[in-house]
């Protein structure tokens, strides 16, 4: 006896209680002595203690560099990027003049309004907005709305060698054009910036979405993958491994690099879920 599921022309089948997904899934039972401990790679920010950077803003750790196959702490999973925080600048501050050295920082704009200047080049900032702001310029940030300006923050490691942008690059999502075609089934993608836009250790980072009621393809990653989901607007089930968790905005996840370990995100909500992601993908460079 079994039910079957038709999604985006490809065939579950739910046979006997077990599901196959068009790939081979380790179908033994959860065994917490070999299978990853999956709360130690999901963080939300508010989690985290609050310290101050770049004069004025207040960062919340939200996934640290640690160790992706046996994380020292919760959220300490990173091992090629430096950091991903979570930031706020109060209405009518600025931070204080900074040079990035050694380490190129990504700004996605959660909410506010407010302006970044670096070198000649100066650009407003609001919801949807992302900015590549490159080693070696200096560059400011002010909060010019009346509320908080919230943003991710991922920080992007220079190896040697490597030539940054002259300039800062800056994308708004609002404006930024769709992906031609559906990744992993359901997800929608635009391109915030990648390895031919400016970035350094980072391969890509990605604004996704998925509809209502729809799951992405689970699939896992190899060693030298480092790829990482962020909640921005939704709730949606995070399934990685052999375990579900609930993935509300804030929170983030990277899938260990074992081989073994499937994740997607379902969304069983009426509304279209928002992600953040993005990757290091020195398994395919």
């Amino acid at each position: 006896m079994f039910n079957k599921i038709i999604m985006f022309g490809v065939v579950i089948c739910l046979c006997a209680g077990s599901v196959s997904f068009g790939q081979s899934l380790d179908g033994k039972p959860y065994d917490p002595a070999v299978d990853p401990n999956i709360d130690m790679y999901m963080a939300n920010w508010k989690e985290s203690m609050p310290q101050h950077s770049h004069g004025s803003l207040i960062e919340r750790d939200i996934l640290t560099a640690g160790d992706p196959m046996n994380p020292p702490r919760k959220g300490a999973v990173l091992k090629y990027v430096n950091g991903f925080v979570y930031a706020s600048l109060s209405e009518n501050s600025s931070t204080v003049p900074t040079t990035l050295s050694g380490e190129q920082e990504v700004f996605y704009i959660l909410s506010g309004n407010g302006t970044i200047t670096a070198g000649n080049k100066s650009s407003d900032i609001h919801s949807g907005v992302a900015v590549l702001v490159p080693a070696d310029l200096e560059f400011t940030m002010k909060n010019t709305g009346g509320e908080s300006l919230t943003m991710y923050i991922i920080k992007d490691p220079v190896p040697d060698g490597f030539v940054p942008l002259k300039s800062m690059a800056v994308v708004d999502e609002n404006t930024a054009p769709y992906g031609t075609s559906n990744g992993h089934w359901s997800n929608i993608r635009k391109t915030l910036f990648g390895k031919n836009t400016g970035l350094a250790t980072l391969h890509s980072v990605l604004s996704i979405w998925f509809d209502s009621m729809t799951i992405n393809h689970p699939h896992s990653h190899v060693e030298g993958c480092e790829e990482v989901w962020t909640a921005i607007n939704g709730t949606s089930i995070a399934f990685i491994g052999k375990q579900i968790r609930r993935q509300p905005p804030g929170t983030a996840y990277l899938i260990p690099p074992d081989g073994n370990t499937p994740h997607s995100n379902i969304n069983t909500t009426d509304k279209p879920v928002h992600l953040l992601y993005f990757s290091v993908r020195k398994d395919i460079e």
